[in-house]
C-alpha cells in the first residue's frame, strides 16, 4: 500500500498558558504595574514554549520571561524566569513558586 504523495503528518500544536496559569501572570503584573515596575507586555508560543514578556518600556527589550516549556517538566521544571541578558534567573516545576521570584523586598532602589 503506497503512501498518499498529499499527505502530511499533522503539525504539533502550540504551547498556551492555561487559564488559572494565565490569570496567576497577569495578577503579578497588574500588581508590578501598579508600583510602577512595569509598563508594557508581550505574548508569544510555540510548539516548544509559551512565552510572557515584560517591558519598562514598549520600544525595549523585555526586561523578564515568564516561559512555559512542558519538555522539561520532569527535568529541571516547566517554568523559567529568564533576565535580560538571556540568564536563567528561576526555574522550578510550579507556577507560583517561580513567581515568588518578583515578591516584595526582592528588589530596592538604586541611586
Amino acid at each position: 500500500m503506497a503512501l498518499d504523495p498529499q499527505y502530511q503528518p499533522p503539525k504539533a500544536a502550540p504551547v498556551f498558558f492555561e487559564r488559572q496559569e494565565f490569570g496567576r501572570i497577569l495578577s503579578l503584573y497588574g500588581r508590578m504595574v501598579a508600583a510602577g515596575e512595569w509598563r508594557d507586555y508581550g505574548i508569544g508560543s510555540t510548539t516548544e514554549a509559551c512565552i510572557f514578556s515584560v517591558f519598562r518600556r514598549a520600544a525595549e527589550e523585555p526586561l523578564y520571561r515568564i516561559e512555559k516549556r512542558p519538555a522539561l517538566a520532569r527535568r529541571q521544571g516547566a517554568w523559567s524566569i529568564i533576565g535580560q541578558g538571556g540568564m536563567i534567573l528561576k526555574r522550578g516545576h510550579e507556577l507560583e513558586q517561580v513567581l515568588r521570584f518578583f515578591d516584595k523586598g526582592r528588589f530596592r532602589v538604586v541611586d
